[in-house]
């Protein structure tokens, strides 16, 4: 197939265009290249070394003899998205151009209302445009499952059926989200869902749990293919952070009680889930919703697997509970549902000592880039 990877040059968008190419799907990557802007403005730099984006996409093409295309330019600019659509003509898009960190949201007014502005109104943009141009194109939209929050039933996957008075209905889940960007996300979820239902679009929600690892077999072919890794307290995740932690002798950094569970997924689970939904197009006026992850684990859970790990190649961690910044439940129920993308052929990728060890080595390769004053938290949600 022809498919648009919007937001092609982060962390998610990176690895998936190269596997999608690898796997003879014809790609073309378009980005604004904004996530290098706000590392500038942060002070703030990917443990590993990222080349420019036409640097690397030349690499890949030396290396494999696949092309490809590259689309400079934001969403939020109508007949840039339009010219682009209509230059390469995709079968599916994968909507990755997001602003995609929850403590990046809640530093300030400023950042509430970038996050909000440039996802909500990028995505409305997408759907129109394929409204306009290519009614029968999928749409492969990244969401979150922080998107739900912690309630104390069982999560299931975007639609619930409920009794109330005597009647039944199914209904989507309701939506509890823990910050401005997670807000950012379902208000995202309502207007695909809308677009599907009144002009036939067909499109995919993946809600996606924590990601941790760099290397896929594409992103680990060649240095100039590196993929980001972030460990700062703005845009790292837990397990990710962790490794960073333990390889540079820092305490792991555990918010609270460390109660909080989530969903987590290998990164080379989450290419092979967008494949597969790219594969399993959705019906016209069809909104699906698949919860993409593999394995819930708390965050006190992490950080000792990650101390017995650092321990087996002699590393000495230590685990320190610091104030939590965010106004979260640190202890709850969660027990959310993830059999759709089984269902359709995921065979996953579940967290082991070989995979944890080869993520400390990682860390400890390229540990001297690390700025350890971006280490904690700083921003807090009130």
């Amino acid at each position: 197939m022809r498919v648009l990877v919007i937001g092609g040059d982060g962390y998610c968008g990176w690895a998936t265009a190269l596997y999608l190419s690898n796997r003879g799907h014809d790609v073309a990557i378009l980005d604004s290249l904004v996530r290098r802007h706000w590392d500038a403005q942060l002070q703030v730099n990917t443990l590993t070394p990222i080349a420019p984006i036409q640097q690397r996409l030349q690499r890949w093409h030396d290396l494999t003899g696949k092309t490809i295309d590259l689309f400079i330019g934001d969403i939020c600019d109508y007949s840039f998205l339009i010219n682009s659509l209509q230059q390469f003509k995709p079968d599916a898009i994968v909507h990755f151009g997001e602003q995609r960190s929850a403590p990046f949201s809640m530093i300030d007014r400023e950042h509430a209302v970038l996050t909000q502005s440039n996802n909500v109104i990028g995505n409305l943009n997408i759907l129109y445009a394929i409204k306009e141009e290519l009614p029968d194109c999928h749409l492969v939209k990244l969401g979150t499952m922080g998107e739900y929050g912690t309630p104390n039933i069982d999560i299931e996957e975007g639609y619930i059926t409920i009794e109330h008075n005597g009647r039944k209905d199914t209904l989507p889940y309701p939506k509890q989200p823990g910050s401005f960007y997670h807000l950012s996300k379902v208000h995202d979820s309502h207007n695909i869902q809308f677009a599907c239902k009144v002009w036939g679009l067909r499109a995919t929600d993946l809600n996606q749990g924590i990601v941790y690892g760099v290397l896929t077999e594409e992103t680990g072919m060649d240095e100039l293919l590196i993929n980001r890794l972030d460990y700062d307290g703005v845009f790292g995740t837990a397990l990710n952070r962790f490794c960073i932690q333990a390889a540079i002798g820092h305490p792991l950094t555990v918010y609270g009680a460390g109660g909080q569970t989530r969903g987590l997924l290998d990164i080379r689970d989450t290419v092979r889930c967008i494949e597969i939904a790219v594969n399993n197009p959705a019906e016209a006026g069809e909104f699906r919703v698949f919860n993409q992850f593999t394995e819930l684990f708390s965050i006190a859970d992490l950080a000792h697997k990650v101390k017995e790990a650092g321990a087996a190649i002699g590393l000495k961690v230590e685990i320190n509970s610091i104030d939590n910044p965010r106004v979260e439940l640190e202890e709850h129920y969660f027990n959310a549902k993830n059999t759709k993308l089984i269902d359709l052929g995921l065979q996953p990728h579940y967290l082991s000592d070989s995979l944890l060890d080869s993520l400390l080595n990682f860390a400890t390769k390229y540990k001297g880039r690390v700025d350890a004053n971006e280490i904690l938290p700083k921003v807090k949600w009130k």
